[in-house]
């Protein structure tokens, strides 16, 4: 798959394409991020572009004004998503239910209303003239080189949340996930593990957000609302919760299939509306979710060793031979 992928550009040249491309990557991005909140953690977050948001105006106020390179903006805009991150959840992940739900969606809203009336963020208008993302010599300007961006941004980001889900951090979440209540009687900090998957998802959006502004070369407000959030969980929740793979194929599904009925008109929206809730209404546990994964080790290796007969092999001394055994002269 990441064969193709990277072959993609030269498939086409079509900057459309290439355009929904990256921004299908982008969205698969945000949902690896949302993924470590909602997928492993169970914690309902409907204010992510938030963290988006942050990344995204940091690198566009610090590129603009500042002149500070875009790689260089990237970890103040991590830093102060996991302030914010540590703000709105350190008091409320103590709670159950549904308030961090409630807390989030606020907090999504106030920091859309924070960017339509600072000055500093360009008020309704937002930022523009972003400087392109560069690495040394080698200066990005293109849809195609924002796709092996992006590409790139989407593999660390997988393999990051596939070792955190099988590390000692991720079994904790999958406790909390599952029974609060069990977690705890086994000693897990129930509060403090989950402040840390709100804190690794408010980094893997804010990274996302500061490499973004640069790519569209223009941001505002109107790009970080609470629909952008609805867009992220519905990616995790079509794809698989907890499923790596699943999330992102999902953010696939959600930001390429709107184009494919685009000729519709308004209509695409509503026929887009009737897939998703056909699909749920059959896959209601997502297309690809989490348990589908788990036990293909074990069936693989299970039909391998069926094929093998383990009379046809019989080693002795070190040299195989088929059949029974040779007595010894």
């Amino acid at each position: 798959m990441v064969v193709l992928a990277a072959f993609f550009p030269q498939f086409t040249q079509n900057q459309y394409y290439l355009g929904v491309a990256f921004q299908a990557e982008m969205l698969m991005c945000l949902a690896l991020g949302l993924n470590i909140v909602v997928g492993y953690a169970g914690l309902l977050d409907l204010g992510f572009a938030a963290f988006f948001a942050i990344g995204a105006y940091t690198t566009g106020i610090l590129s603009t004004k500042e002149h500070w390179s875009i790689l260089a903006s990237i970890a103040p805009g991590v830093v102060i998503a996991v302030i914010c991150a540590l703000i709105i959840g350190f008091p409320t992940l103590r709670l159950r239910s549904d308030y961090l739900a409630v807390v989030t969606l606020g907090f999504g809203e106030i920091i859309q209303t924070i960017a339509i009336n600072l000055n500093q963020t360009g008020g309704p208008t937002g930022i523009y003239a972003i400087p392109a993302f560069s690495i040394g010599s080698i200066v990005v300007n293109s849809n195609a080189g924002y796709y092996y961006v992006f590409l790139i941004l989407v593999i660390i980001f997988a393999l990051f949340s596939t070792r955190l889900r099988y590390s000692r951090l991720g079994r904790a979440w999958l406790c909390i996930r599952e029974d609060e209540d069990a977690a705890k009687a086994m000693g897990i900090n129930i509060s403090h593990y989950k402040l840390y998957a709100y804190m690794f998802g408010a980094v893997l959006g804010s990274i996302t957000g500061s490499l973004y502004a640069p790519a569209l070369t223009a941001i505002s407000p109107a790009s970080f609302g609470f629909s952008e959030s609805l867009l992220i969980v519905m990616a995790v929740a079509i794809g698989g919760l907890g499923s790596v793979w699943g999330v992102m194929f999902g953010a696939a599904v959600v930001e390429i299939f709107p184009e494919v009925f685009r000729q519709f008109a308004q209509a695409r929206l509503l026929i887009f509306g009737i897939l998703l809730v056909f699909l749920m209404v059959m896959r209601p546990r997502g297309l690809f979710p989490e348990r589908a994964f788990q036990g293909l080790g074990a069936r693989l290796r299970s039909r391998f060793f069926k094929s093998i007969d383990p009379a046809a092999l019989i080693v002795s001394d070190g040299v195989k031979t088929s059949g029974p055994r040779a007595e010894e002269p």
